[in-house]
């Protein structure tokens, strides 16, 4: 067979002209080693019609059979191949999940090579991102595979997993949490402290603070246990206050959603807690420049946080009466008003008072 190239047709040795397609399943299907990897190194530089073509060829049974081989060389062709079909194709999605690729990935997940844990967690991410294989996902085991990685319990000899995987791994555990039948699973897997570790250890403002905490919002708005959890979690308060004070305007939105989900679950309970983790200057700048949901949010946190029992009687009460009372009563928790945080209560009443 003549060597591949980018053009649309390419001519047989025989002079009879075969697409690109026809010669990259033909090798697929019936390739040896060195034929198999090549054609499948040439999947990502297909247009998106090509690839279809290819699929409809029934190319994805063969690639699922090259995972299962012990050469780690072929297994990152198949796998890259496979990422590249799935790459925006909700059919292709389900078609690969069909073939029975996730007990083969599960497996990969275990194997002694950091590249293939790594292209592995990433085609999980782009699998999951498909409602229709959400459940066929979360039932193989994967939820807790996932979990150990968040651990840090998949690491071998040739080193550590990657940040990056990290964030693919949390990722597809949002995924997969996006249905709220899964969430149980989500939940008692055991992935709160980890998610509570990364937020506390990394920076507040990174990419992988926010897909930890994005995933906490996602499990505690729907499981009562994790929220009891997080809740009754030393470091959890605090993690989320420094969120407030330091992190991104996406992280602080999910950071004072969680807090807010804890002071209504039982406000005498934890109230104080929050109170003496410093939390007012960051909840009041979060109602200066907050994103929209933000505001709704430490406002409603603030309420709550006053130490009056007429939280019901607070649409009565004018704006800048209900700031009054959270200057005058935070005191009876012991923390000082400084000037700082005068300078925010002035601040947010100007800009409320304008509305």
């Amino acid at each position: 067979m003549s060597s591949f190239c980018n053009s649309d047709f390419t001519v047989h040795k025989f002079g009879v002209e075969r697409s690109m397609e026809d010669l990259l399943a033909d090798s697929v299907f019936n390739g040896d080693r060195e034929a198999q990897i090549q054609a499948a190194s040439q999947f990502g530089k297909l247009s998106s019609k090509q690839k279809q073509k290819l699929v409809d060829r029934g190319v994805i049974v063969p690639l699922v059979s090259m995972l299962h081989s012990q050469d780690y060389e072929a297994i990152e062709a198949a796998l890259l191949s496979l990422l590249s079909l799935a790459f925006g194709s909700e059919r292709n999605k389900v078609r690969i999940v069909k073939s029975g690729v996730v007990p083969v990935l599960l497996e990969l997940l275990q194997c002694q090579s950091l590249v293939l844990i790594e292209l592995t967690v990433a085609a999980m991410l782009i699998l999951s991102s498909c409602v229709a294989n959400k459940l066929a996902i979360a039932s193989s085991g994967a939820i807790q595979l996932l979990v150990e990685i968040l651990r840090g319990n998949i690491d071998n000899n040739n080193g550590r997993i990657s940040i990056q995987a990290k964030i693919d791994a949390i990722a597809t555990l949002h995924n997969l949490s996006t249905c709220p039948h899964l969430i149980p699973s989500v939940a008692s897997s055991g992935v709160i402290y980890p998610l509570l570790q990364i937020i506390q250890a990394s920076e507040k403002s990174s990419e992988f603070t926010e897909k930890a905490i994005a995933l906490l919002e996602n499990i505690v708005s729907l499981s009562e246990n994790a929220l009891q959890e997080i809740a009754a979690t030393g470091c959890a308060i605090r993690a989320f206050v420094e969120v407030i004070e330091e992190g991104s305007m996406q992280c602080k939105e999910h950071a004072v959603s969680i807090l807010l989900m804890i002071c209504q679950s039982c406000r005498d309970q934890y109230r104080g807690s929050i109170l003496r983790e410093g939390v007012m200057p960051g909840l009041l700048q979060l109602n200066v420049d907050g994103t929209w949901r933000a505001k709704n949010m430490a406002r409603e946190l603030l309420l709550l946080l006053r130490d009056c029992s007429d939280y019901e009687s607070r649409g009565e009460q004018s704006k800048h009466e209900l700031m009054e009372q959270i200057m005058q009563e935070i005191d009876t928790e012991g923390e000082r008003v400084g000037e700082t945080t005068l300078r925010l209560v002035e601040e947010m009443i100007a800009k409320l008072s304008t509305r």
